[in-house]
């Protein structure tokens, strides 16, 4: 069976974050593991405290999973201070890890901030160019562009920025009401757009989250770039497609829309 590790925070309502990374990888046939970077406090309404990993139990995390079970693919979410993203980047470099997905969470879907403003410039420098693909929404890429985004063309723009600054594919996320359900990745020298499906459904917590773990989880079963991307976001549009309504505040999707059998059976 193939594996997947994902380093990021979590989500005690199970929406996002670790939680959501491995519901994800479960689902798309993988064995998922994970390394936890903060303790995140958070629900459908808003993040009230983080707590995070020292460097040290951090890395120690890292190390036991290569040591054990070697994954095939890494995903890593968010990562809010600069020690943390050093210790990341060094760990995996010793580590030889392939397949590294990263999504450059930077606020969660409630709006609030996740990340540092001196982090930011520490996940430009040594984590973007480890990524075989990045994975930014429109805030974060305009971050990252260092430009305002507002068309398709600037959505095309930015990508490439992005994938010629750090030297990595770049799915750029639409959504934001640019080109809602469509995603555009620029991959050395090679724009593709990938269209999906607008699903009505105000449920989007974890979305970034489940998106990245997807495409992680594909690659590490050996799928191409642009096969990954088109089976994750098809994932995703059936896990909010099942319009799963939980929560006071913009709520999590279904994860296991399509699990059948005897062990979902309800008494």
């Amino acid at each position: 069976m193939k594996t997947a590790l994902t380093i990021a925070g979590t989500d005690p309502t199970g929406g996002a974050g670790i939680q959501a990374d491995l519901k994800t990888m479960t689902m798309n046939g993988v064995f998922g593991m994970s390394a936890i970077t903060a303790l995140v406090s958070q629900n459908t309404t808003g993040v009230r405290e983080i707590l995070e990993m020292t460097p040290d139990f951090l890395a120690s995390q890292i190390d036991v999973v290569f040591e054990d079970i070697v994954p095939d693919a890494v995903k890593i979410g968010m990562v809010a201070s600069t020690d943390l993203i050093r210790t990341i980047a060094r760990q995996l470099r010793f580590h030889r890890a392939k397949n590294i997905v990263v999504d450059p969470v930077m606020v969660a879907t409630s709006g609030d901030r996740l990340i540092s403003e001196d982090a930011i410039e520490t996940l430009k420098e040594e984590l973007l160019p480890m990524g075989c693909v990045i994975t930014p929404n429109i805030p974060e890429a305009e971050i990252l562009a260092g430009m305002k985004i507002a068309t398709t063309t600037e959505i095309e723009e930015a990508a490439r920025l992005i994938a010629d600054a750090y030297g990595c594919a770049v799915l750029l996320k639409g959504g934001h009401n640019i080109n809602d359900a469509n995603d555009y990745l620029y991959d050395h020298g090679t724009g593709t757009w990938f269209t999906g499906r607008r699903i009505d459904n105000p449920n989007t917590h974890g979305t970034g989250c489940t998106l990245s773990s997807a495409i992680a989880s594909n690659l590490a079963k050996g799928f191409d770039l642009q096969t990954s991307i088109r089976r994750s976001k098809d994932y995703l549009s059936g896990a909010l497609a099942a319009m799963l309504d939980l929560g006071q505040g913009r709520g999590p999707m279904m994860h296991n829309f399509n699990l059948t059998g005897e062990f979902r059976k309800e008494a």
